[in-house]
């Protein structure tokens, strides 16, 4: 069968026509049955059931979430309370305002200690951070250095913190040495500091 023969086809007269004339329009016409069903029906579902899935996806990877979350529930309880105890400890190595002389006192020691000689201890300006205060201390010794390592060491290891910085060793002109350095204390903040940091604040962002 050729293209002109199915031109030639009389569609009142179908029953009657050569079977593969009958096999050719049923082909053709299950192919538009199908065409129209894929396009006013079919594409729109196929649509929604795209959508279906996706959300399916979603609520399962949100479902495996939660689910694993729900399972670790207590170790998160358990590392909130280790973060806790850690931060306690932490807090209690800041002294407050009124133990940062014996802290200031303890560093001059700790110096004097190793045979180390002050020619420069001067505190700067404090600094208000979140919760606690920084105070900058410029110190000038002089000494050995075997005494300059171990009064560093003695620094690191006092019961409150305090950490050296911007460390400099040189030869004064009478042939000793010399270390220049800033050494950072920290202290907490109280109650009524943290709250007029906390309104200071506000007031900045206001005028922003």
């Amino acid at each position: 069968m050729d293209l002109n023969e199915l031109r030639n086809i009389d569609l009142k007269d179908l029953a009657n026509a050569p079977k593969p004339v009958k096999v050719a329009v049923l082909a053709i016409a299950f192919l538009l049955v199908l065409f129209a069903g894929y396009w006013f029906v079919w594409s729109s579902q196929l649509a929604t059931l795209s959508a279906s899935q996706q959300e399916e996806l979603t609520l399962r990877e949100s479902f495996v979430t939660k689910k694993r979350q729900a399972v670790n529930l207590d170790i998160y309880k358990q590392q909130l309370v280790d973060i806790d105890h850690s931060f306690g400890a932490l807090l209690k190595q800041l002294p407050n305002r009124s133990q940062m002389d014996a802290l200031l006192s303890d560093i001059n020691q700790a110096g004097l200690g190793r045979g180390l000689q002050f020619e420069l201890f001067k505190p700067g300006v404090e600094t208000p951070k979140d919760f606690y205060a920084e105070l900058p201390i410029s110190i000038r010794v002089t000494g050995t250095y075997h005494d300059f390592g171990a009064f560093a060491s003695d620094i690191a290891q006092l019961s409150r913190i305090a950490t050296l910085h911007d460390i400099s060793i040189g030869v004064d002109k009478d042939g000793g040495l010399y270390m220049n350095a800033v050494i950072n204390t920290y202290r907490y903040l109280d109650e009524d500091e943290i709250a007029a940091q906390n309104k200071n604040s506000k007031k900045g962002n206001g005028k922003k």
